[in-house]
């Protein structure tokens, strides 16, 4: 049984070849390149019939919450902080980047986006964007917030303020409750 334990986070990744499929702590898990994300977040941006960018969010919010809510379960996870590191850790094994908290509370709170996997794919795909492009890490941040302080889904909206991908050294996201 491949059990990592990573400063608080335990982590099973396992491969089954016969489904192609990754699993970590027994959830389906596609293990991404940045360049995939970065299309699909373009995809997200371009589409007029309806919000693709709210859509990214919304499934990521879900997505996370759920994962994480489980995760403080199953680990009977109680303690802020731990739960803090251990949501920062996920962003990054799920790998989407470096993601660090500034200062969050139960009413919101600033997050770093140190390192981008999206930002880096669309950069060396399109170059620099004039608008931010991380949806999926803004209903990260929404879902995290809430699995975190167990409020329910849609309790945080979330702003990027400065973006990489705009030129920025690191994106920096805002949330506050709803």
């Amino acid at each position: 049984m491949p059990v990592m334990e990573q400063a608080g986070i335990q982590l099973d990744h396992r491969f089954d070849p016969k489904a192609c499929r990754h699993y970590i702590n027994g959830e389906v898990y596609v293990l991404h390149c940045h360049h995939y994300a970065t299309l699909y977040s373009q995809l997200a941006d371009d589409c007029g019939m309806l919000d693709g960018k709210k859509l990214l969010a919304d499934v990521a919010e879900d997505t996370f919450y759920d994962e994480l809510s489980r995760y403080y379960r199953e680990y009977d996870v109680q303690d802020t902080n731990t739960r803090i590191t251990i949501a920062e850790q996920y962003y990054s094994v799920t790998g989407l980047g470096q993601l660090r908290t500034q200062c969050v509370g139960v009413e919101g709170g600033e997050i770093e986006l140190l390192h981008s996997h999206i930002d880096e794919g669309w950069i060396k795909k399109w170059g620099k964007s004039k608008k931010a492009i991380n949806f999926i890490t803004r209903g990260y941040i929404a879902g995290m917030l809430a699995a975190i302080f167990g409020k329910p889904r849609r309790s945080y909206t979330v702003a990027e303020t400065e973006s990489i991908v705009k030129g920025d050294q690191r994106s920096l996201f805002r949330a506050v409750t709803l």
